[in-house]
Parts: structure tokens; sequence; C-alpha cells
């Protein structure tokens, strides 16, 4: 079971190696985190956009791109497609967003000729490696979902979970997050938890354990649930899933940690047939290459699946 990025790098270098599709590859931080994941034996790059601007930026960076199969493609929207495509068709294991706004990108993971499309909701998930937390969190969804339906978080609660068993986190634990701990008719997201719990316990959803509703210190603190006397609970500060009410507590959560915690992240969209990997253009070289990373050790769990 990886417990840090430092074990989902390693946890990716045995698997077979994989090859990435960059649509508009012609960013810095791609190109450098694409460049680690090839010096690192985690994944080969097909860098789909302008030749010539990617080309300007390797030679900045140092990167060989005889190493590299580029294919030239100006228009943006046509490059995503040309990129997302190659997934498609078996051709690359992975699908990366690059130079590229992500309603663009976004587009063409869902085209309906050349996408990624299962037929099952996407849903976004944000793994962090925290200093002080001796496992990996995973947080869902911050990014995609802006307010999801109890069937929308059966779904995300679906999607993660087989983001949780190729980091080697079997039956891992779910917690729908609230203000509050307990059920109030008044407050939606507490009545949804408490059903999603229900749903678990009635074996309607599974393949973990769904302990809601539950605040956010009880969740992941230890102390805070003995302290709390919440003792009783089958999450008591161990949860490996955080489940957002909705993107507004999911989306806040998240930029806090990232701007005010040690930590280490990688991002995924779920529910698609390869790994999507959808990191911001602020993100840093190390986001981006333990997204890759991750997507690198799904990608592997779906082919072994």
């Amino acid at each position: 079971m990886a417990k840090n990025f430092s074990e989902i790098l390693e946890q990716a270098k045995t698997c077979s190696k994989k090859k990435v599709s960059v649509a508009v590859a012609q960013d810095e931080n791609v190109l450098e985190a694409v460049k680690l994941a090839k010096e690192q034996g985690i994944a080969d790059s097909i860098l789909v956009g302008d030749a010539d601007k990617i080309k300007e930026i390797a030679s900045s960076i140092g990167m060989k791109l005889e190493d590299y199969e580029i294919i030239d493609v100006k228009d943006t929207t046509e490059a995503a497609l040309a990129a997302v495509k190659l997934v498609h068709e078996g051709k690359a294991d992975m699908y990366m967003k690059g130079l590229i706004d992500t309603k663009g990108f976004l587009k063409s993971v869902l085209d309906k000729e050349v996408g990624l499309r299962t037929g099952s909701p996407l849903s976004h998930v944000c793994v962090f490696d925290v200093e002080g937390i001796d496992r990996l969190l995973f947080l869902t969804d911050v990014a995609f979902i802006p307010y999801p339906t109890l069937e929308d978080k059966v779904n995300i609660i679906n999607n993660t979970v087989e983001i949780c068993e190729a980091c080697g986190v079997t039956n891992p634990k779910v917690a729908p997050l609230a203000a509050v701990e307990v059920v109030n008719p008044k407050m939606p997201a507490t009545v949804e938890a408490a059903e999603l719990t229900r749903m678990n316990e009635a074996g309607e959803i599974t393949g973990c354990i769904v302990d809601g509703p539950l605040s956010m210190d009880l969740a992941t603190c230890p102390e805070a649930a003995a302290h709390k006397g919440a003792t009783g609970r089958k999450i008591v500060g161990d949860a490996d899933v955080l489940l957002f009410p909705d993107i507004h507590a999911g989306n806040i959560t998240y930029k806090a940690m990232v701007h005010y915690c040690k930590l280490e992240n990688g991002n995924l969209i779920t529910g698609t047939k390869a790994p999507v990997i959808l990191t911001s253009r602020s993100d840093s070289v190390e986001v981006k290459i333990n997204s890759i990373a991750l997507g690198a050790v799904v990608a592997e769990s779906l082919k072994n699946r």
C-alpha cells in the first residue's frame, strides 16, 4: 500500500512503461514533467501541439526531442482531438492537459467519436501526501461536479475506490463530509451522507467502508474523534477518502491545504476509459510528475483488471 508519493513514483517504475498523449504540449512545466517521467522510466510521451513552440521550449530546458514523437497541430481544439484520439485508439495509455483551457480539454475527453467516455459519470480525484499524516488522502470532488446529487455521490465513491485500489489501498474508509456529524433534516448534506452509509451497509455501495455524516476533524484527526467521544464510529480520524458535499467545500479545502500545508499532490479525472491527467497551468512540475505517476499506476491497474 502506497503511503506517500515517493512510493507512488516507485510503484509507477515497476509498471510496464506507459505512454502519455499530451494535448497542446507547448507548456514549460508540462514538458519538464514529461521529461522527468521519461528519465525516471515512468512514461514516454507523444507531444501534440505547435511543433515550433515545443522545440523552442524544449531547447530552453535541455530536452532532447529526438526521444519523443511530435505531432504538429497548431489549432488548440484540433490538437486536443488529435491527442485524445491516440488514447481512444490504444496508441497511448494516458491523456494529459497542456496549454489548453480546462473547458476545451474536457470537451475533447467527452467527444463522442474520439473521446474517453465510458457511459459512467466523470469525477475528479486529488491525491494528497500531507506531512504528518501516515497515509494518502483522496479528496473528491474538488473540480468537476458543482452540486453532486446522491446518485452522483455514489458514482464519485465508485470512481475513487478504483483509484484507491490502484494505489494499494483496499477497502478504503470513505467519509461523506458535512459541518456536523449528526443528521439534521435542515442540512441536506447530512441526510445524503447518512443515506450513503445505509447504502454501503446494505451492499449497494461496495469495496469500501462509508461512515457519515462526519465533520472534517472527526474524519481526519484521531485525537478529535477521541475528544468528542466518537470512538464507536467506523471512521475515527482515519478516513482515506474525503467526499465533499459540493465543489465549494472541496475547492476551498483543496486550495487551503495546497497553500498552507506541507504536502505533495496529484490529480486525475476518473470514470474515463483511461486515466486523464488534469492539472492547472499554475501547478508545479512536481504536481504534474506526481499526476503522471498516479496515472501510470491507475493505467496498470486498469490493464490488469
